[in-house]
């Protein structure tokens, strides 16, 4: 199996541009974009994350079958955050009679105007 060779310079110029998009990230976390501040992060995230698959991870230089497996993968991440997305998006949300829905809410079910502990 023979390898592809890369210049060390490509390894110095690739952290260079991570070291940029990690300076970005923190920049735009503290600038109100409303909600696209997540937007924006995301689409640093990604870009970084295809840069390392790409050259840290040598899928740039390997062959078509690692690159379709790669893509694969990449395609069922997709799928499996979709259906987590959609799980979430459709459920409906409990709100304690306190008003509260915060985790670990405790929801006495009783006589009406019972102090807690009394029955």
């Amino acid at each position: 199996m023979s390898s592809h060779v890369v210049p060390t310079r490509v390894y110095y110029l690739i952290f260079a541009i991570l070291m940029v998009c990690t300076a970005l990230t923190v920049g735009i976390a503290f600038v109100d974009l409303g909600p696209l501040n997540i937007v924006a992060a995301l689409a640093i995230a990604v870009f970084k994350a295809t840069l390392v698959v790409l050259f840290f991870m040598h899928v740039k230089y390997s062959s078509r079958l690692t690159k379709l497996i790669c893509g694969t993968a990449f395609f069922f991440l997709l799928v499996l955050f979709g259906l987590t997305l959609s799980d979430y998006l459709s459920r409906g949300w409990y709100t304690a009679p306190g008003g509260t829905t915060g985790a670990g809410t405790r929801v006495r079910i009783g006589p009406a105007g019972a102090a807690p502990g009394q029955r």
